[in-house]
């Protein structure tokens, strides 16, 4: 029987989680939306490259970001962003941590790169 996926935060991932609970709720509100709708394409066997929608966008090196569109929301939300890393190897979604367009490329997408290259990718599997 196929192991079935599961979600793993890192601790960074938990702290900005509750940072966004206090200061943005509805922008976390949205992206945890559209990762439930990842994460079920993903349980349903779907490959990660191949799923789609207007919330994902490929950071590359297997590191993808969901973002808060989508939905039927009426007011207009700040851009941000949750970076994920769908490991397939283990059937794992790291949930490596949230940001918005001002972290984006000095802060998130640098922690997200060397966290998948030494935590995830240094494992011995």
């Amino acid at each position: 029987m196929d192991e079935e996926w599961k979600m793993e935060p890192t601790e960074k991932y938990i702290c900005k989680h509750e940072d966004y609970e206090k200061k943005h709720p509805q922008e976390l509100v949205a992206m945890e939306d559209n990762l439930d709708a990842y994460f079920k394409a993903l349980s349903n066997g779907i490959n990660p490259l191949q799923i789609g929608g207007g919330f994902i966008h490929n950071e590359r090196e297997g590191i993808w970001a969901i973002d808060q569109k989508g939905g039927r929301r009426k007011i207009k939300l700040q851009q941000a962003r949750l970076y994920i890393y769908p490991d397939i190897l283990t059937k794992t979604l790291f949930l490596l941590t949230i940001g918005d367009k001002q972290t984006q490329r000095k802060q998130d997408i640098p922690f997200c790169r060397e966290y998948v290259k030494k935590e995830i990718r240094g494992q011995v599997r």
